[in-house]
């Protein structure tokens, strides 16, 4: 495998097919990207002979419902309201769109995610955590999305990082939601 650069700052490697049509996909790239063994991927073609991979997120096929949902816990709770998939916000409301949505999610975020459960800020002394790396936003609520027992993304509830902590309806809510738009991709 032979690497270079082009002028875009895109890192371009030269692979070849095996003779079961697998291509390498480098593991620089698997690592910026967050690919892992097992995860989906969308093939993309183009008249011009190009090939593109892209992440495959199953959540995000519903990115126009879980916007619409959003707003709905938004205006439930009274806290900016997101939903992510497993690596990018994919809805946002009570908050700036442009601050949020397609923003890679914290790593912090990402271990929640991992271990499949909810975290609440119940106490002020809990160490605040970011969603977004460099936002004036933290969670008060996180609550994975888990449809067939994957991990597909999650319901947060934001809060202000001098904002009070969160509760039980904020949790309940987070949960609720996060339990309907599993369904959703389960249908």
């Amino acid at each position: 495998m032979k690497e270079f650069s082009t002028k875009n700052n895109f890192c371009v490697f030269l692979t070849q097919a095996d003779d079961l049509g697998r291509v390498v996909i480098p593991k620089e790239i698997r690592r910026t990207m967050r690919i892992r063994e097992g995860d989906p991927l969308e093939i993309y073609t183009d008249k011009d002979g190009e090939v593109i991979f892209k992440k495959y997120s199953p959540i995000g096929e519903l990115s126009s419902f879980a916007s619409q949902y959003a707003e709905s816990l938004y205006k439930t709770v009274g806290f900016p309201t997101c939903i992510t998939d497993k690596d990018t916000v994919i809805a946002i409301s009570g908050a700036a769109k442009k601050d949020f949505l397609e923003k890679r999610i914290s790593s912090d975020l990402e271990r929640i995610l991992d271990e499949k459960t909810a975290f609440v800020q119940k106490s002020s002394n809990d160490k605040n955590l970011s969603i977004i790396d460099g936002n004036k936003y933290c969670a008060g609520v996180v609550v994975p999305i888990i449809a067939e027992g994957d991990t597909i993304g999650s319901v947060v509830i934001l809060k202000d990082s001098n904002e009070k902590t969160m509760g039980d309806a904020e949790e309940k809510v987070a949960k609720a939601g996060a339990m309907f738009l599993a369904k959703q991709m389960e249908i």
